[in-house]
């Protein structure tokens, strides 16, 4: 649909030109810097950072009801740069001109509804929001996105050089860093580090395919963060894990979403997530209050963190009900199947801290919480999904999990509505989908596969070898093995 085509009152906002006045402000000392140079931490005091918009209140000159009519208009355009994230360009980087934006199909994943019998199953509806048909398979392409946009937006100005992007990952970090790199071209090198032995083949070779630099270090991810931190520090580099606050802006579009796709009514709704790193909560936390702020819903939805007990420093800190003596301290993680929230020390917990208790005061006590689920049940609950015609990765289980956790616990009542988080496509995990067909998960990962949810393929054998015969006898014993009836 064309410009012309449009409303009148809409037409003059329908493209944006670039705006607001956009600073890094520490979470800690709240000291503000430009953002001219790439910072991950406040300068003064180390502090972790966050984007703001110092103009941000011209976006409150409109009321609600206009915002919510200029996404919906805006989703009928065929502008690349405005088909992704940036359909809400407003609220995630407006200071980034539109030729700087790096669109490759990001964003506006499907929202599938759980069927009856699911719904029959986990006991209340829900739906899945399939982050992994994002092009590099994982939600990490949102944050990457806008990083990404950020940086040509920068190589473009006089004296930059090339620049080197790097990364620390459990795989889809690395594969979203390294594909939008990729685009850029001679603009941006890209350098991933990734633990050895702790990231499946398929999530090694997506890197490797886009070719960046891959580099595996002993240890667990955690290990590479200190690397990558000390990287960022000490040398020229661009940091794109969740540190970096235009990773987070990116990721906002998730909440964003999910408040479009029910007509922007999220009032009795539950956002389930699984907590790695806590950027992608932090997140749509953020998310959620600035539409808030804009008067573009009118109540905030439940979010729910999920942890498996294998990795469970954030639920530790929540599990202590006396706010005055909960301590934040990492834990050293154990095998998980859910390798990309396998993280004992996430970098974004002090935005976590900050934004829980902006969410609770303006939704109320439990409008926020974390639970722990084990890895048989991170397990099961993905197997139970793709069942029922998802495509869950073992994150997207974990997401099931806690949701069925939060149910049994009452902390979610069964009529609200939950959207569950399937962070990446399931192919992405596809060999623990095959340790659990085939028994042979290590002990260290605590899983026991149940016989109902098994599958292996079944060979056929024949003596017939002529051919009409050798098809007959196939045929038949399928339709033995199938119970098919003949045909009247």
């Amino acid at each position: 649909m064309k410009p012309q085509d449009f409303p009148e009152d809409i037409r003059p906002h329908l493209i944006p030109a670039p705006a607001g006045d956009m600073v890094y402000r520490c979470l800690e000392c709240g000291a503000e810097h430009g953002i001219e140079e790439l910072l991950y931490t406040c300068p003064e005091c180390r502090g972790l950072l966050l984007l703001e918009d110092r103009a941000q209140d011209r976006l409150k000159e409109h009321p609600g009801a206009f915002w919510r009519r200029l996404f919906d208009y805006r989703k009928m355009l065929n502008i690349p740069a405005l088909k992704g994230i940036f359909l809400y360009y407003e609220l995630i980087a407006p200071v980034i001109p539109l030729s700087d934006i790096i669109y490759l199909g990001e964003g506006h994943t499907p929202q599938v509804a759980a069927n009856d019998s699911l719904k029959s199953e986990v006991g209340a509806a829900f739906y899945y929001k399939n982050d992994g048909q994002n092009p590099s398979a994982s939600f990490k392409d949102r944050g990457m996105a806008a990083a990404l946009s950020y940086l040509n937006h920068l190589a473009g100005k006089p004296g930059v050089g090339k620049m080197l992007a790097i990364c620390a990952s459990t795989g889809d970090t690395s594969a979203a860093a390294a594909l939008y790199a990729a685009y850029l071209g001679d603009k941006v090198a890209s350098a991933v580090l990734l633990p050895h032995g702790k990231v499946t083949p398929q999530q090694l070779a997506q890197p490797l395919g886009s070719g960046a630099r891959v580099l595996e270090i002993p240890g667990v991810f955690d290990d590479c963060m200190k690397v990558v931190e000390a990287l960022a520090d000490n040398y020229q580099v661009a940091l794109l894990n969740s540190k970096n606050p235009w990773r987070i802006r990116g990721q906002e579009s998730y909440a964003y979403e999910i408040a479009q796709g029910f007509d922007y009514d999220v009032a009795g709704k539950a956002v389930v997530v699984p907590v790695g790193n806590a950027g992608n909560i932090t997140a749509i936390m953020q998310g959620f209050l600035r539409l808030h702020d804009l008067g573009i819903i009118e109540a905030l939805p439940r979010v729910v963190g999920v942890q498996s007990v294998h990795a469970d420093p954030v639920f530790r800190y929540y599990a202590q009900p006396d706010k005055t003596k909960r301590v934040f301290a990492p834990v050293t993680v154990q095998a998980s199947v859910a390798q990309a929230a396998m993280i004992g020390n996430p970098v974004s917990m002090p935005r976590v801290i900050r934004l829980v208790d902006e969410y609770t005061r303006r939704a109320g006590e439990g409008a926020v919480l974390v639970v722990e689920v084990t890895e048989q049940e991170i397990m099961d609950s993905m197997l139970l999904a793709n069942r029922h015609g998802h495509i869950a990765c073992t994150q997207g289980g974990e997401s099931l999990a806690g949701f069925r956790a939060a149910l049994s616990q009452g902390a979610v009542a069964k009529d609200e509505v939950a959207v569950l988080d399937a962070t990446a496509h399931h192919l992405k995990f596809i060999g623990f989908q095959q340790m659990y067909f085939d028994d042979a998960f290590p002990p260290e990962f605590e899983v026991t596969p149940k016989p109902e949810y098994q599958n292996r393929p079944q060979l056929l054998a024949t003596g017939e070898t002529e051919i009409q015969k050798k098809v007959a006898d196939l045929a038949g014993q399928i339709a033995a093995l199938l119970a098919l009836s003949p045909k009247k």
